[in-house]
C-alpha cells in the first residue's frame, strides 16, 4: 500500500498558542484573506470581461491571480476555522490535499514570475517584434510549461510524503500542512524527501529567481537608454516594485526549503512562511495590477457594469 500511516489525523498548532493573541490574529488574517481574495477576483473578472486586456501580459496576470486565490484558499479558511472553533485537527487526506494544492501554487507562482519577467523583457527590449514573439501560441505554450512544472513538482513531493509512515506524534507545529513540519513527524527515513526538496528549491526557487533577475537586468539596461527623465522614472518605479515583491517571495521560499528538516525552528519559520503564503498573494494585485492604467480602466468598466 502507498499510504503506510497509522496516524488518521493531525493536530495543527497554528501560529500561536497564546489565547489572548488568537482574536487579534483572526481579524488580521481574515482581513488579509478578504483583500487577497477580492483583489485577485477583481483582476480575474476585469481581464475576462475586457477584451482590450486579452493580451499576453494580462493573461499572465490573470494566471497569477488564479494561483494566488488557490494558494490562500488552500490555507487560510481552514486556519480561520481552527482559530474560531479551536477544533484544530485535520484529517490525513485533508492534510495531503492541502499539501498538494499549496505546493502546486508555490511552484506555479515561481515559474509565473519568471514568465512575466520574460514577457516584460521582450516588450521593453524588442518592442517592434513583441507581438510576433509573444503571440497566442507562445503565451499558451508558456502557460502550459508553468502548469506542467507546477503539477510535476507537486506530485513528486506529495507522492514522496504519502510513502512515509506517521506512527506516533501527530502534532504539526505550523499553521498548515507544509513539507518541513511533516518530515519532522515521520517515523520512516526522510532522506529522499529532503534531497528532492533541496533539488526543487535549487532549480525552481534559485533558478527562477536568477532568470527573473537577469530579465530585469536587461530591462533596467534598456530603461537607462530611454531619453526622457519622466519615462525613466515611471519605468524604474514599476521595475523596483516588481523586484521588491519577487524578492519578498523568493527569499523566504529559498530559506525554508534549502535546509534539512532537522534544522527547522518552527517558531521563527512560521513567520517566514506567512510571507509567501499570505503577504505576497495580497501584494501581487496591488503591485502588478492596480497601479496599471489599463487595468484601472478595466476595473472601472466592471464596476460600471455592476451598477447597471
Amino acid at each position: 500500500t502507498m499510504n503506510n500511516s497509522i496516524v488518521r489525523e493531525f493536530t495543527i498548532l497554528g501560529l500561536t498558542q497564546k489565547p489572548e493573541l488568537q482574536g487579534l490574529l483572526f481579524i488580521i488574517f481574515l482581513f488579509i484573506y478578504l483583500v487577497a481574495f477580492f483583489g485577485n477576483m477583481l483582476i480575474v473578472i476585469a481581464i475576462i470581461y475586457n477584451t482590450t486586456l486579452h493580451t499576453p501580459m494580462y493573461v499572465l496576470l490573470l494566471a497569477l491571480a488564479v494561483v494566488d486565490i488557490i494558494c490562500t484558499t488552500s490555507i487560510i479558511p481552514k486556519m480561520l476555522g481552527t482559530m474560531l472553533t479551536s477544533e484544530n485537527s485535520i484529517s490525513y487526506g485533508g492534510c495531503m490535499s492541502q499539501l498538494f494544492f499549496f505546493t502546486w501554487s508555490l511552484g506555479a507562482e515561481m515559474v509565473l514570475f519568471t514568465t512575466m519577467a520574460y514577457d516584460r523583457y521582450v516588450a521593453i527590449c524588442f518592442p517592434l517584434r513583441y507581438s510576433t514573439i509573444m503571440n497566442h501560441f507562445t503565451c499558451a505554450a508558456l502557460l502550459s510549461i508553468v502548469m506542467g512544472i507546477a503539477v510535476t513538482n507537486s506530485w513528486v513531493h506529495t507522492g514522496l510524503i504519502l510513502r512515509l509512515t506517521f506512527c506516533g506524534p501527530n502534532t504539526i507545529d505550523h499553521f498548515f500542512c507544509e513539507i518541513p513540519p511533516l518530515l519532522a513527524l515521520s517515523c520512516s527515513p526522510v532522506r529522499v524527501n529532503e534531497v528532492m526538496v533541496y533539488v526543487a528549491d535549487l532549480t525552481l526557487a534559485v533558478g527562477d529567481f536568477t532568470l527573473t533577475c537577469i530579465s530585469y537586468g536587461f530591462i533596467i539596461a534598456a530603461i537607462l537608454r530611454i531619453r526622457t527623465t519622466e519615462g525613466k522614472k515611471k519605468a524604474f518605479s514599476t521595475c523596483s516594485s516588481h523586484l521588491m515583491v519577487v524578492s519578498l517571495y523568493y527569499s523566504p521560499v529559498i530559506y525554508t526549503y534549502i535546509r534539512p528538516a532537522s534544522s527547522y525552528n518552527f517558531e521563527r519559520d512560521k513567520v517566514v512562511a506567512a510571507l509567501y503564503t499570505l503577504v505576497t498573494p495580497t501584494l501581487n494585485p496591488i503591485v502588478y495590477s492596480f497601479r496599471n492604467k489599463e487595468m484601472q480602466a478595466g476595473i472601472r468598466k466592471v464596476f460600471a457594469f455592476l451598477k447597471r
